[in-house]
């Protein structure tokens, strides 16, 4: 088995190394990951300049890359450049921070385990509930290694990520798993203005989580006491309950009929 490992806190981070350790013992692993910390980036790739690439030596790793890019940036890299093997696996984390409900669309870690899926290999984004560096990710990566064992036996969708949480308590009090679905994560955006030296204006963006209610099926109900939360995840954001309430709504003001009189009408300010 060959896994890709990647993530948004940089190469260097404490819970990709865990991940690296641990996982080596399981499968051939290779490494892709940023040159530096890309959290927030969501879904953005590097399009507009270069993406530098480093060969890096990790002792557990097969083979490995700083790449001067986004999560993405790296997947993308990795899967279709990079690495000559097919690849059976993406896991992205192990994420400093939860990601959890909304989080997932501004999230590097998942965006990366999404760009996976999106190139045809199952994937897996883990994090943990916590923002301090100090964290002892040994529990968090021996998880995701059974997970991995149990995705084995199992079999692996090829159009869905599993996004892990993990509460940040000792292993003794955690409680258990729960299958989740995502939950209400919004943020009390603080923007504070600022002046740089040259008396331009700047702001810095802060704030906390917003204490929402919450059902007892989400994930962040679920690492709130103290389960590990799993969430599968897909990208098709369709809303298919408004598609056929569509077509049974607006079939009569824009029928094809009533489209091709309105092209025709045509209009002079028109500039397309």
């Amino acid at each position: 088995m060959r896994i890709l490992l990647t993530n948004d806190d940089g190469i260097y981070a404490a819970g990709i190394q865990a991940l690296i350790n641990e996982l080596s013992t399981l499968a051939e692993i290779y490494v892709a990951a940023p040159d530096r910390e890309r959290s927030g980036t969501g879904h953005s790739i590097t399009v507009f300049e270069p993406i530098k690439v480093q060969t890096n030596k990790i002792p557990a790793a097969k083979k490995s890359w700083i790449v001067g890019g986004t999560p993405v940036d790296c997947v993308k890299l990795a899967v279709s450049k990079l690495i000559e093997e097919k690849i059976d696996l993406v896991v992205s984390g192990i994420n400093h921070g939860p990601n959890l409900g909304t989080d997932v669309l501004y999230s590097g870690t998942v965006s990366a385990a999404v760009e996976g899926v999106i190139m045809g290999v199952p994937a897996i984004a883990v994090s943990l509930n916590s923002h301090k560096r100090d964290n002892d990710f040994t529990f968090a990566a021996r998880f995701t290694s059974k997970v991995i064992s149990k995705l084995k036996d199992q079999g692996m969708e090829h159009d869905t990520i599993l996004n892990i949480n993990i509460p940040a308590v000792a292993t003794e009090k955690i409680k258990g798993m729960r299958i989740t679905k995502l939950g209400n994560r919004n943020y009390d955006n603080l923007f504070e203005e600022r002046k740089d030296p040259r008396g331009d204006t700047y702001y810095w963006m802060g704030g906390g989580v917003m204490d929402e209610p919450q059902e007892e099926s989400s994930d962040v109900k679920a690492v709130q006491d103290s389960f590990i939360s799993i969430t599968p995840i897909h990208f098709d954001l369709t809303n298919y309950r408004l598609i056929e309430e569509y077509k049974s709504s607006w079939s009569e003001s824009f029928s094809s009929t009533l489209i091709e009189q309105f092209i025709d009408s045509g209009d002079p300010n028109d500039n397309y």
